[in-house]
């Protein structure tokens, strides 16, 4: 499976892939991510179950047998492990400060875990501990997972238990309960460059130390890895990061990934979806050993409209032919951002059928297959807009001109 990279800084792979000694401990000489350590927990199934967590460690990550293969590979015990319905998170950063600018947001999702355990969380607080911070995020995904599954109008029951053997009758909806997928997806947050390239390098034969999306095909499951480092070290910037993987992730793992979906719409959703957290940090997809461009401002609308006004935005039918991220330019990142903000403000529902007829299409022998999906794209377009790809276009640009300002 070609990988999917994301913009960052490229370093030397410097360390070896052998596995580090852990950390010397202290006290009752378990490692500090022993779930007995937890300070909220202990644990304990049931105060886990008050916050939607399913276990803190011992589950199969990725290729690896469990979590302690991970953590002796990385060479670290800090890594705090939280598994929810459909996510296991490796959480890997340490204490965070919460600066101003951050202080009311975090409070109100702090005041939920203060509702649980009222002696120990204190939404005022001024330092998140790492244990705090993991459920925090688990639970940010959990959020985002029910925000895409009511974007194409599905739940739980909709998709198959693990082993199923699809009967060929009624619709295809994937191998497993991850909305297709067989195994959780995975999300292993590291707090350095080294070590997500020596993971990345071991596990995936990659050297490079960027945000990685990579489908293991033989476990059915997706799995991100994102370097913590620079701006992704604010806890704004990394959430809005995971949003932006994890929607191109959603998108292609929906009933199964056995294709890519549109290049135009992982990047266009993924951006969305990253903006409404913050507009602020932005991510930006490129092809393996090649440079992403990027929008050096905060503010995309106008730069849209003028692009718009000056003809030098591309065309659906373009966007479409686009074969891989080396081929998206800074326009296109402008552009697929606004066709999205375009479909969701104007033509509510539209992007789950989209999204929804054009994943888990099945050819006349029954496999997935993603050949046709130009064809069913098209014809969406056609079904569910009444318009051709120009008229889309048109009423697109339109849109932006009448509604985006210009400064």
């Amino acid at each position: 499976m070609p990988a999917l990279t994301l913009l960052s800084a490229l370093s030397p792979l410097l360390l070896s892939l052998v596995g580090l000694p852990l950390p010397a401990r202290v006290g009752d000489d378990k490692p500090t991510n022993d779930p007995s350590h937890c300070p909220y927990t202990a644990g304990d199934p049931e105060e886990l179950a008050k916050i939607g967590v399913v276990s803190l460690g011992g589950f199969p990550v990725g290729q690896d047998p469990d979590t302690a293969s991970v953590d002796r590979f990385l060479g670290t015990d800090e890594l705090r492990w939280v598994e929810t319905a459909h996510f296991k998170l490796g959480y890997g950063l340490g204490p965070y400060k919460i600066p101003l600018e951050e202080k009311n947001s975090l409070r109100k999702e702090l005041a939920f875990f203060a509702e649980i355990w009222p002696k120990k969380v204190n939404p005022k607080m001024r330092v998140i501990d790492p244990w705090l911070h993991a459920y925090l995020f688990a639970r940010r995904l959990e959020a985002f997972y029910a925000e895409f599954q009511a974007l194409v109008g599905v739940t739980d029951a909709d998709f198959p238990p693990p082993g199923t053997i699809w009967n060929t009758k009624g619709k295809y909806m994937g191998q497993g309960p991850y909305l297709g997928e067989v195994g959780k997806f995975e999300v292993l947050v590291v707090p350095t460059k080294e070590m997500a390239g020596r993971y990345l390098r071991e596990h995936y034969g990659l050297l490079h130390t960027k945000t990685q999306r990579w489908n293991i095909l033989d476990k059915e499951l997706i799995q991100v890895i994102i370097p913590a480092v620079d701006h992704l070290k604010n806890d704004t910037a990394l959430h809005g990061h995971m949003r932006f993987n994890l929607a191109q992730v959603f998108l292609n793992g929906y009933r199964h990934y056995s294709y890519d979906m549109p290049i135009w719409l992982r990047e266009g959703l993924g951006h969305w979806y990253e903006r409404l957290v913050s507009p602020k940090f932005n991510t930006f997809d490129s092809s393996e050993g090649a440079v992403a461009q990027v929008v050096r401002k905060d503010r995309w609308k106008p730069e849209v409209r003028k692009l718009v006004a000056q003809g030098e935005v591309p065309s659906m039918a373009r966007l479409m032919a686009l074969r891989d991220y080396a081929g998206l330019e800074r326009n296109h990142h402008l552009a697929v951002w606004s066709m999205v903000d375009f479909l969701i403000s104007e033509h509510p529902g539209f992007l789950g059928k989209l999204i929804d007829r054009c994943a888990g299409l099945i050819n006349d022998r029954f496999i997935p297959d993603g050949s046709g999906l130009p064809d069913e794209h098209r014809a969406v377009f056609r079904d569910e807009l009444g318009m051709t790809y120009a008229q889309f276009d048109r009423a697109w640009r339109a849109w932006v001109l009448e509604t985006y300002p210009s400064r």
